[in-house]
């Protein structure tokens, strides 16, 4: 068994950077978990598993890390050298992630003989996909009633004190454990890369998705708030038994290349070290105005402290047909007397925001403003010159205007329960 650590070390160390012969220089490093198994001073900083210099704490460059978990499940050969790793996982199937306590003699003595809490979280790699997580996944839910993304195999875990899983959180698990003593927690991912990919045609490349776990120590009151150590790493999860025909057709593939080629990319490793990242941010959502009886119609939310902007807007009115000919009366008449008044009738508009100016994120928020699934929503139309009923398509909306209005107007679809929705 390889284990290929990223550990800060000292300078002079790093600088050597990867010796020529790779499977020397870690023989009998990681063999086995007991203590005092390997050195960590003596393994290398590989840079292949070195993250973006920006997601790294800079007060954490030059310590050695108190923590570190080790996933269970081999990475890809298919991966270039400086990438970052990547690990396929099977749906559904129990996977273990080992606690390791990896701290010096006397480094952080406030937590001997004491619990810490550690929070597991299967969140987007992409940043595009970061940015409208929480709609992909109250999607998920309704695609998936009463369904987990991410959950606790808690039989056949071991050292783990008080596991919970919030029932509004499906992407998100706890507990707690002693550093000292042997701790292993297997984990259950039910959704699939391709459940996020834009369009479904068969075939679709997944998106990534990530591992992290953060870990926490008591504060003076009891709580666990204060930030220890966070470490991720990136997989993709297929449907039972893919995972292992994907690492197949990798290796396969890796084993056609030269030698000169194969040079280029990293080895398959028999685990996934989680790499050190900063602590996921507790997200604010914004939400004016909430739809009724649904949670998901938050529109946009700050992540740390910038302001993630949709790239559209539009405004959408659901007024009857009485209203509407009320509306139509006041601005004849303002057009009559422009002085006017407009008798006391006025009209909400929902703002829905749009980052992906598709017609399967238009159907998905206009679900989420009517409180139905967006299965319900069989076709979306605008209404065209002479008055025909136009098919929106992903160019159509790329081509709307920023802050156009429209009514919503309902047809009901052939089918029962669903329904055809007219942008006027």
């Amino acid at each position: 068994m390889a284990w290929a650590l990223k550990l800060p070390l000292a300078d002079e160390v790093i600088e050597s950077g990867l010796v020529q012969d790779f499977d020397a220089s870690l023989s009998g490093i990681g063999q086995e978990l007991g203590a005092g198994a390997y050195s960590m001073s003596d393994v290398l900083a590989l840079p292949i598993f070195k993250q973006e210099e920006s997601s790294l704490p800079p007060d954490n460059e030059n310590k050695i890390l108190p923590f570190q978990y080790v996933l269970c499940a081999a990475t890809s050969p298919a991966v270039k050298l400086h990438d970052e790793t990547l690990t396929y996982l099977n749906q559904g199937q129990s996977y273990e992630i080992r606690m390791l306590d990896n701290r010096k003699l006397g480094e952080l003595p406030e937590i001997n003989g004491k619990l810490v809490k550690s929070i597991f979280r299967v969140v987007f790699h992409d940043r595009r996909l970061q940015y409208t997580e929480h709609q992909q996944l109250e999607g998920w839910r309704w695609n998936r009633p009463g369904d987990r993304i991410l959950d606790i195999d808690i039989p056949m875990s071991v050292g783990i004190i008080d596991p919970r899983a919030n029932p509004t959180q499906l992407n998100t698990v706890e507990f707690l454990w002693d550093p000292a003593k042997r701790t292993s927690v297997f984990i259950q991912v039910h959704c699939i890369s391709t459940e996020f990919t834009m369009r479904k045609h068969g075939g679709e490349k997944g998106v990534p998705f990530r591992v992290q776990i953060d870990t926490f120590k008591e504060n003076e009151n009891g709580e666990y708030t204060e930030h220890l150590h966070s470490a991720s790493c990136q997989i993709k999860v297929f449907k039972p038994k893919g995972a292992d025909r994907k690492q197949k057709t990798d290796r396969e593939k890796m084993e056609k290349r030269t030698p000169h080629e194969k040079e280029k990319y990293q080895p398959s490793y028999e685990t996934t070290i989680l790499t050190e990242c900063s602590p996921w941010p507790e997200i604010t959502y914004v939400n004016n105005s909430p739809s009724p009886g649904f949670n998901s119609s938050h529109s946009s939310f700050s992540l740390g402290e910038g302001m993630v902007r949709p790239r559209l807007t539009i405004y959408v009115c659901q007024e009857s047909l009485q209203l509407r000919e009320q509306q139509q009366q006041q601005q004849q008449q303002q057009q009559k007397h422009e002085d006017g008044d407009s008798n006391g009738t006025f009209f909400v508009y929902h703002a829905i925001y749009l980052e992906e100016l598709t017609a399967v994120e238009l159907t998905e928020k206009i679900a989420q403003l009517f409180s139905i699934s967006p299965r319900q929503i069989s076709q979306i139309y605008k209404q065209g010159p002479t008055g025909i009923h136009v098919l929106i398509s992903d160019e159509m909306i790329q081509n709307f205007q920023e802050e156009a209005c429209f009514i919503l107007d309902t047809m009901k679809a052939e089918t029962n329960d669903s329904y055809h929705i007219i942008l006027k």
